[in-house]
């Protein structure tokens, strides 16, 4: 239940307001995922950057840096990736376009005038 509660609090109309810039997920199909803990028992997603159980708490000279590689170390919506160029152009083509769509008036204001 509190970790439902934390969830609910990061994310506000699709998207995330503590982070800068943070990426806008609204009229998007992209659903803002909770934040979930990897195989190593680190939380990834919640947007506190430190975890009892990370490497990077409990690194060692004999640490093999490569055990923080792979899918399980990003979050999908809460990741500094969505910050570059590349992934903000990837968020607007899902974005709904706005369009007014054309209409026929229903009067003639020219009849008559000529």
């Amino acid at each position: 239940m509190k970790e439902e509660k934390k969830s609910e609090i990061l994310q506000i109309d699709g998207t995330m307001p503590h982070q800068i810039n943070a990426a806008d997920f609204s009229e998007t199909s992209i659903e803002i995922e909770p934040p979930f803990k990897n195989k190593h028992g680190v939380i990834i997603g919640d947007s506190h950057y430190a975890s009892p159980n990370s490497p990077l708490e409990n690194w060692t000279a004999e640490t093999d840096p490569e055990i923080m590689a792979g899918d399980e170390w990003v979050h999908p919506t809460n990741d500094i990736g969505w910050n570059s160029p590349e992934n903000r152009e990837l968020l607007e083509s899902k974005r709904k376009p706005n369009a007014v769509p054309f209409m026929h008036p229903d009067k003639d204001t020219s009849k008559g005038t000529d």
